[in-house]
């Protein structure tokens, strides 16, 4: 059986599809990239907003033709569409035979008429960079924001245990990971169904031990009412664990804060901030801003915008509120007409991109590191990145002259000019 899978959703959905596929591969299935050369294709989907359900149900209909089209024999979804809205999705769609929620892996194999193997190695998407990988700390969310589909998608937080977790990172490690980035709803509640209490420190103190001196750290979606400064200290003082953290913040207003189901305290939101700045003001800081969240005002709009001018944060995520199915704030009043919040967006993204691009000019002329993912040959460029961008969400490194260079090698460049987003620069020399 040759199949193929759809990955819709983000990194978390990645470490799932990798999951199902080495439940696959282990009970004999063929994993292929193209649909056309596939017997079998899956929608791993997303249901987690609105735009992503439109192109989860979109794949699932291209599937549906080419099986009407006689150029599939089965199609499947599963994941978090059918964790969402998978008894109205059955009614609607009666041709598709594989359907599991998420984490329902072994029930999508079976449904193919395969036996899962017992304790099977992950796999790869074949469009994974070998040397990039994500290692996902936990399930679920305990958080509950008002806006938010996760815990009714995914349910309570559940954690994997360190001493697994740390055989999972050693095994991509010796598979050429050189890159591991730790995610999760939230990983700053790692551990505390299993311990009692948060163990984020703990177990990055073990991936620390464990993993090879050349293999990066990078941590993801931390919540930032449990971020503090011996945190920061802990991270800067950790030479693997890079010094790069995504913190969404969402809003500063306390009023909107707690309209979000966040905790409000503004004044800790800024501390963290600027005490990362102190501790380091080379430090790579990302966020993710709402805005025109119901009842937000013009003046509650005017201190997100003072906090960016603050805070001088180098990376930023900004998305319009969407008032999701079954979350209490798609029923709140005081709804923000949406041009209002395309306004604030686009002035929002305006201010961070002049404070983006002064980040960037702090590195023209400095050493980086930087890990290859791409090599252009007509224009002698590689691509690459280093411990300021994350995988996908952010910026890249031009390397001049690096035709010669290999995919997945991590060298030292001198930066020779900046943009908005992306810098320029050359292999250093000694």
């Amino acid at each position: 059986m040759k199949l193929c899978i759809v990955s819709l959703g983000c990194s978390k959905n990645t470490v799932d599809s990798e999951n199902l596929i080495g439940l696959l591969e282990a009970s004999g299935v063929e994993i292929v990239s193209d649909v056309g050369d596939a017997d079998v294709a899956l929608v791993n989907t997303c249901g987690f907003i609105q735009p992503a359900v439109e192109e989860s149900v979109s794949a699932i209909l291209d599937l549906e033709l080419l099986k009407e089209q006689g150029k599939l024999k089965k199609i499947g979804v599963v994941g978090c569409l059918v964790n969402r809205y998978g008894n109205e999705l059955k009614k609607e769609l009666p041709s598709v035979d594989v359907w599991a929620r998420a984490e329902e892996w072994g029930l999508a194999v079976r449904s193919l008429g395969l036996i899962p193997a017992a304790g099977p190695a992950r796999g790869m998407l074949p469009e994974t960079k070998p040397w990039t990988r994500y290692l996902k700390v936990g399930e679920g969310c305990d958080t509950f924001c008002s806006y938010c589909t996760i815990p009714s998608i995914r349910g309570r937080a559940r954690s994997i245990g360190i001493p697994e977790l740390s055989s999972m990172a050693l095994d991509l490690a010796e598979k050429g990971a050189r890159e591991i980035c730790l995610v999760g709803q939230d990983l700053t509640i790692y551990g505390r169904d299993l311990y009692g209490e948060p163990r984020l420190r703990d177990l990055l103190s073990e991936l620390d031990r464990q993993l090879p001196k050349d293999v990066w750290i990078r941590l993801l979606y931390l919540h930032p009412s449990r971020i503090d400064e011996p945190f920061i200290d802990f991270v800067a003082g950790h030479r693997r664990i890079l010094s790069y953290l995504d913190i969404p913040v969402q809003h500063v207003d306390p009023e909107v804060l707690r309209r979000m189901n966040r905790p409000d305290d503004e004044k800790h939101i800024r501390r963290i901030f600027s005490y990362a700045r102190k501790a380091d003001p080379f430090f790579a800081l990302r966020t993710t801003l709402m805005v025109g969240f119901p009842g937000e005002t013009e003046s509650q709009f005017s201190k997100v915008l003072d906090f960016l001018e603050q805070a001088m944060i180098d990376r930023v995520g900004a998305f319009i509120f969407s008032p999701e199915e079954g979350t209490p704030a798609a029923d709140l009043p005081g709804r923000v007409p949406y041009e209002i919040g395309e306004d604030r967006y686009r002035r929002l993204m305006e201010l961070q991109s002049e404070i983006s691009l002064e980040r960037q000019n702090l590195f023209v002329g400095k050493k980086l590191s930087v890990l290859i993912d791409e090599i252009d040959e007509e224009d002698c460029t590689a691509w690459g990145r280093s411990f300021r961008e994350a995988p996908d969400v952010d910026g890249l490194i031009a390397v001049s002259g690096g035709s010669a260079l290999k995919e997945g090698q991590l060298l030292e460049v001198r930066v020779v000019d900046a943009a908005e987003h992306d810098l320029f620069a050359e292999i250093a020399g000694e």
